[in-house]
């Protein structure tokens, strides 16, 4: 269905929205998924540290006893 738009169907719908919402609501819409997209990228980062930093304090020591005993 949506393979049969084209650039002419899609300047349409532009246009249209832009009559709908006007240029200032738009752009304030975009900024909002800007800030959005910003945050989210944020929290994946801060996950991924604090979930690396959960797997280094749980990593185990595997020497041997004997070993452990001549260092």
């Amino acid at each position: 269905m949506l393979n049969n738009i084209g650039l002419p169907g899609l300047l349409l719908i532009a246009v249209v929205v832009l009559v709908l919402f006007g240029r200032g609501k738009i752009s304030s819409l975009m900024g909002e998924v800007g800030k959005g997209i910003t945050a989210f990228k944020k929290g994946v980062k801060d996950g991924t540290e604090e979930l690396e930093s959960q797997m280094a304090d749980e990593a185990k020591d595997v020497t041997p006893a004997e070993d452990k005993d001549k260092a």
